[in-house]
């Protein structure tokens, strides 16, 4: 099992995600000494959406064509509307995504990520979470919807919002501690 503290965990964002859902887990998860990395679709410093408008920005570690999932523990997806309804429609991302679902390594998504699961066809008959306006979504695509503030199947961990992150890095803590997860690949 790997400890937290040696983990190296990929975060997949682009411009418009949710401030504190990408924020709280990447300043947690150094705080306990993960190694932690961003991932875009292109170079550029990504911008955050915080509350009603745009807020401060955050470096880009690699570009998501270059991921290589053998190099990470865990994948974590941060919300806000913008964020994973890009991200859901770049190729690239999506390899990303889909690699980590047929790996059964953990994935973290949080409020709107799920979307990024639905497009990974991932969610199928899995017990979720996600914020309450795309509850329709997760259902039609066959997720067992419920109203937790977070909830794991197989490694995968879904939350609903920010007032969720607490629960949402303890479980990514637990979940990668307990190490890898057999399931069904996308």
């Amino acid at each position: 099992m790997p400890f937290i503290d040696k983990s190296k965990i990929l975060i997949l964002a682009t411009h418009g995600y949710e401030r504190s859902e990408l924020r709280v887990p990447l300043d947690e998860l150094k705080k306990r000494g993960a190694d932690i990395k961003v991932a875009s679709i292109d170079k550029d410093p990504i911008k955050s959406w915080d509350k009603k408008n745009w807020g401060d920005t955050v470096d880009v570690d690699l570009l998501a064509k270059d991921v290589k999932i053998d190099d990470f523990d865990a994948l974590v997806l941060p919300g806000g509307q913008m964020n994973p309804d890009i991200l859901r429609h770049d190729q690239d991302a999506m390899r990303v995504v889909k690699e980590f679902v047929a790996s059964g390594k953990i994935i973290a998504a949080i409020c709107h990520a799920p979307w990024l699961l639905i497009e990974a066809d991932a969610v199928r008959g899995r017990k979720m979470t996600s914020y309450v306006s795309i509850k329709t979504d997760m259902k039609n695509a066959g997720a067992i919807w419920s109203d937790e503030p977070v909830v794991t199947d197989k490694g995968i961990i879904t939350s609903r919002n920010p007032g969720d992150l607490d629960a949402f890095v303890k479980k990514i803590v637990e979940e990668i501690e307990e190490g890898r997860h057999e399931r069904r690949a996308a």
